[in-house]
């Protein structure tokens, strides 16, 4: 976790200077992702999470940068993503959703603007929505049962789970052709508009997720109940895209 560092743009002269001197011109692009380069920034909870984009030569001696990944986790940032330009744009017709959220939420540290142009095609969005939603679905299921209705080890896969579940939001968003709101929240309650999914539910389990909710057990387990029933209704929604 990201303790103590307020603001990740201070990060961006040292991390810049050690992988420019792990990589050369073999460093494509450095880009800064995820909560950290948005509005949902914790800094006693939020990852710092970081893209580096390599040339092929680069990628193939990626142990170059062993000792500066080690250096960087020791203050907080995460293993960074390591990655090539073929790499991503071979990639969008398997994870659209990921490079959805990429798009969205980044700020450029380095080198070549990568994200900028990407497009999307929308039947692969829907089929990774699709394989999402039912995918999560039968996960939070078995969670359910194997919690044995304890309202703590739900409320720790709801923290795991949420991330997920608002990044299909983003896509399902996108796919309806909607301008994505700033925060976490706002992404919630712009889906349940569109979708006429219960905003109550995603809402309740966004407070677990941020530690606000005051919720006694019982009602943290009706909570989680209706987000299997809200996950069922948009199993459905997403079948009739087609």
């Amino acid at each position: 976790m990201a303790r103590h560092i307020h603001d990740p743009k201070t990060l961006f002269p040292d991390i810049t200077a050690d992988y420019r001197a792990c990589f050369g011109d073999d460093l494509v692009s450095i880009i800064l992702y995820g909560s950290a380069a948005g509005g949902d920034f914790q800094p006693d909870s939020s990852d710092i999470n970081f893209m580096v984009v390599l040339t092929e030569n680069g990628i193939g001696n990626i142990d170059n940068a062993f000792s500066v990944v080690q250096k960087w986790r020791k203050r907080g940032v995460a293993v960074p993503l390591f990655l090539t330009e073929d790499y991503i744009n071979s990639s969008l017709d398997v994870f659209p959703i990921e490079y959805l959220g990429f798009q969205r939420s980044h700020v450029q540290v380095f080198g070549k603007r990568i994200l900028d142009d990407l497009r999307f095609t929308p039947e692969f969005v829907r089929l990774q929505c699709e394989r999402e939603i039912k995918g999560k679905l039968l996960l939070l299921r078995e969670a359910f049962i194997e919690s044995g209705g304890k309202a703590k080890a739900l409320k720790a896969v709801i923290r795991e789970a949420l991330p997920a579940l608002i990044a299909i939001f983003e896509a399902l968003l996108h796919l309806k052709g909607i301008s994505l709101p700033g925060n976490r929240r706002e992404i919630i309650r712009a889906a349940a508009g569109a979708f006429e999914v219960d905003v109550n539910i995603f809402e309740g389990l966004l407070d677990i997720r941020e530690g606000k909710s005051g919720r006694r057990d019982e009602e943290v387990v009706v909570l989680f109940k209706g987000c299997l029933r809200e996950m069922r209704r948009l199993s459905r929604i997403i079948d009739s895209f087609g």
